[in-house]
């Protein structure tokens, strides 16, 4: 039976490898929270790095954003944690898995989705890869789809990969069942879907839709709060937690966009809370407290 990432604690998490992360995330029917950080800004906390902080806060899986700008030539650099040589070495003092942004088109070699960039990411020990697009990239679910058969393929049937948009990144399309469902196809453990609320267009009926799509094709659903509303008041994450919920997403995920690289610590405290209750977002908490 495989482990719920409700019940895990801090070296639990971290033990977890790609494809049981997945697992332990569909275990949790629905009570994941991942917490997207841009972790070369400034800390909200002095003398804390973000990463950190939404540890802290009831976070399950920290994805790292921008990761070139935190690349040396003898590992990673971050702005309170120091030099770590790796991503296994952050995971273990985070406590959580870590993820990785990759995406195609016209960025920077380090996070571009390149066979490359991804054999790099996996062997410096990054948990899972999210491919997706930054704002203004003008990338497409196509392109998505075609760089996920690309890097499944380098990378093995191991690590994690999770692909899609977060918002529309240049490109406007309409969010729809097949496009969102083929990532599984190309060989993506899960597909991204912003949530009802945070892009126009995307209701309530058209995400359920995606996400019973992506769930017939084999794949999780990683519902996305990704246009800077993860900075907005924590009020707001009752009310996006519930639809999200509601359509069958199985990991929440609050962006980058926020406050300085991050979200707002608050609003992943209240969404945690409305997803999973005080029990298990008191659990996650206290847990990452043992070393």
């Amino acid at each position: 039976m495989s482990r719920r990432i409700l019940d895990l604690d801090r070296a639990g998490l971290v033990s977890l490898d790609g494809r049981g992360l997945t697992a332990a995330i569909a275990g949790a029917e629905g009570r994941t929270i991942l917490a997207e950080v841009t972790p070369s800004r400034g800390p909200l906390v002095d003398g804390v790095d973000n990463l950190e902080v939404v540890a802290a806060m009831g976070a399950d899986i920290v994805v790292l954003n921008l990761i070139d700008e935190l690349i040396e030539d003898e590992g990673f650099r971050l702005p309170c944690l120091g030099a770590v040589p790796d991503l296994r070495a952050l995971a273990t003092t985070v406590g959580r898995p870590i993820g990785v942004n990759l995406e195609p088109g016209d960025v920077p070699a380090p996070r571009r989705a390149t066979p490359q960039a991804a054999r790099r990411m996996v062997e410096a020990g990054a948990t899972l890869l999210v491919l997706t697009a930054n704002p203004g990239t003008r990338t497409t679910l196509a392109d998505l789809a075609r760089v996920t058969e690309t890097l499944r393929a380098a990378v093995g049937g191991g690590p994690s990969i999770w692909a899609g948009k977060m918002h529309q990144a240049g490109a406007t399309e309409p969010v729809m069942a097949a496009p969102v469902a083929a990532l599984i196809g190309a060989g993506a453990d899960g597909a991204l879907l912003p949530l009802p609320g945070t892009v126009p267009g995307v209701t309530r009926e058209v995400a359920a839709a995606v996400c019973s799509a992506v769930h017939d094709a084999g794949g999780l659903v990683m519902g996305n709060i990704g246009t800077s509303q993860e900075g907005a008041h924590p009020s707001i994450a009752t009310a996006l937690a519930l639809v999200a919920k509601e359509i069958g997403v199985d990991v929440h995920h609050v962006g980058d966009a926020g406050l300085a690289g991050g979200t707002d610590p608050d609003l992943v405290y209240a969404y945690s809370v409305a997803v999973r209750g005080r029990r298990h977002t008191w659990r996650r908490m206290a847990f990452g407290s043992r070393h």
